[in-house]
């Protein structure tokens, strides 16, 4: 759905994981008491920040296929797999 998305600037373009159906104990966890996923996977990243004063691009450190963490309530929602963070939403890259 979102091939052709390219995000501009320092933000990048994720799809959220799915989270576990069930806890470690075996209880299954209603879909109204889950809480949205805080990791997902890269699916597309900008070309990065621009610095304004010389006009250079410093590149993101994440690129496409990175799984990253990102703060709770970062981003834009585009669907309900998929939102848009900047770079200073992302906590990490899981590695």
């Amino acid at each position: 759905m979102f091939e052709k998305f390219r995000p501009l600037g320092d933000r990048v373009l994720v799809r959220r994981t799915q989270e576990q159906e069930r806890t470690l104990g075996g209880l299954y966890i209603p879909d109204s008491a889950k809480e949205k996923p805080q990791m997902g996977k890269v699916v597309r990243a900008g070309e990065g920040e621009r610095i304004s004063a010389t006009g250079a691009i410093v590149p993101l450190p994440v690129k496409e296929g990175d799984t990253i963490y990102f703060s709770k309530y970062a981003g834009t929602e585009l669907s309900s797999d998929f939102l848009v963070v900047r770079k200073d939403e992302i906590l990490g890259v899981l590695e």
